[in-house]
Formats: structure tokens, C-alpha cells, sequence
């Protein structure tokens, strides 16, 4: 693609952040808080990125957003959680995918997307009160009210189960949306173009078997697939 929307070193520089936080393509970018975290707000599933052994790493994770603070967690023996407890850079990427873009070229296909970029310090959680409000918000953000549902987790759930907490310092956006761009000589061919929509929704549950016929599917479900239509 065309490369006419990036932005200067000293457009760079006046924004005031590090290099690796500045926006290096501002047409599809923003650095709008709110709308970042509106994205984030939206996702099941957050890629955290992060050095280990002088190599990039990155995971798939669930999360959940505080305020200014990203929570994941993960098995406390895996890298990502026993790497970083002293506090170390990171960064995670949540992206919605809202569509297929055809184009009458190849060169032109692109995405509907929706992507928030967080840069931050990620610590340990080794404060048992915070790991439970961690948790608790983790669960409730897939399963709204999940948590109020379950029994209270044993001891040695606590102790298998790490929670990272990731400050929010800098946070980005690229979103694009619209049909295809095509060259003016291939309008008007017939090639299709268009946009395929892509949805995420949730089904209908599935009743584990071992469940009694009685017991009903809980408001967190419906709450879940009300949130994620």
C-alpha cells in the first residue's frame, strides 16, 4: 500500500513519546484514550508481548481492564508470569476484526479492523486481595457477574494461578473501515469487489452432562453473548 500517510520524524518528536509508542502511520491511527479503551473493552483475547532470553515472546491471554491497568493471568510456571515478576516492559495488542475488504486486485485486499496497542510496565500481582479483584474482573469481563456464581477458589487455585498487572502508559489505535480502494482504471470491471463482514457473536450453551436437569443456565451467559453480539 501507498506509504503518503506517514508522518515526519519531527511530527514524530512533537507528539512527546518514546519511538516505540509514536503512531508511524497517522491516517488510520489515534492516540484517543477512550476509543482505546472502548476496543479493548470489546475483546476476548489479548497477545502480550514481552523478552525472554533475549527472545520476543508472544501469548495469547485473557485479560480484563481497570481503569489504567491491564490484568492477565496465566499458570504461575509459565514464562510470561515467572519471567516478569520484578516488573519489566511489555506491550499487548487487542484487535477486532470487522470485515474481509476485496479488492479488484490483489494489492488492494485489505481488513476492516478495530486495534488498540498498550505499551507498559507489567509486575507480578502478589498482593492476595488485588489477585482476587484481578480474577474477579478477568472472569467478569468474558461472563459478566461469572464470578458472584462460582464457588471461592481453593488455596492451591490461588497458588497455580499468576496475575500480571500491566500500567497503562501509552495507548494507540489503528482502525480502518469502508470498502475497497482500487485503481481508477479497474473501476467499472467486472471483478467483484466488496467487503465480507466478519461477526463474533457467542451460541447457545452446551449443559456439561453431569450438570442436574434442574439447575437453569445462569445470567452470566446471556450476559456474555449480549456483550459480545
Amino acid at each position: 500500500m501507498p506509504n503518503s500517510d506517514k508522518i515526519t520524524p519531527d511530527e514524530r518528536q512533537s507528539t512527546g513519546l518514546p519511538d516505540f509508542a509514536r503512531i508511524r502511520q497517522m491516517k488510520r491511527g489515534s492516540y484517543d484514550r477512550e476509543q482505546a479503551y472502548e476496543i479493548l473493552d470489546s475483546g476476548l483475547v489479548a497477545h502480550c508481548g514481552f523478552i525472554h532470553e533475549d527472545r520476543p515472546m508472544v501469548i495469547p491471554m485473557a485479560y480484563a481492564r481497570c481503569g489504567d491497568r491491564l490484568y492477565v493471568h496465566g499458570a504461575s510456571t509459565t514464562r510470561i508470569i515467572r519471567a516478569n515478576a520484578a516488573g519489566v516492559p511489555a506491550s499487548v495488542t487487542v484487535t477486532l476484526v470487522d470485515g474481509l475488504v476485496v479488492a479488484r486486485s490483489a494489492f488492494h485486499h485489505s481488513m476492516n479492523y478495530r486495534c488498540a496497542v498498550v505499551h507498559g510496565t507489567a509486575r507480578l500481582v502478589d498482593d492476595p486481595e488485588e489477585q482476587i479483584r484481578a480474577l474477579a474482573a478477568i472472569t467478569d469481563h468474558l461472563l459478566p457477574g461469572r464470578w458472584d456464581e462460582c464457588r471461592e477458589m481453593l488455596t492451591k487455585e490461588h497458588k497455580g494461578t499468576g496475575v500480571l498487572a500491566l500500567e497503562i502508559e501509552h495507548i494507540s489505535t489503528k482502525i480502518r473501515t469502508g470498502g475497497p480502494v482500487d485503481d481508477t482504471e479497474d473501476l467499472g470491471t467486472d471483478i467483484w469487489a466488496g467487503v465480507v463482514p466478519v461477526t463474533t457473536a457467542l451460541g447457545q450453551p452446551f449443559t456439561a452432562a453431569d450438570v442436574p436437569e434442574t439447575t437453569p443456565v445462569p445470567p452470566s451467559v446471556p450476559a456474555a453473548r449480549r456483550k459480545f453480539a
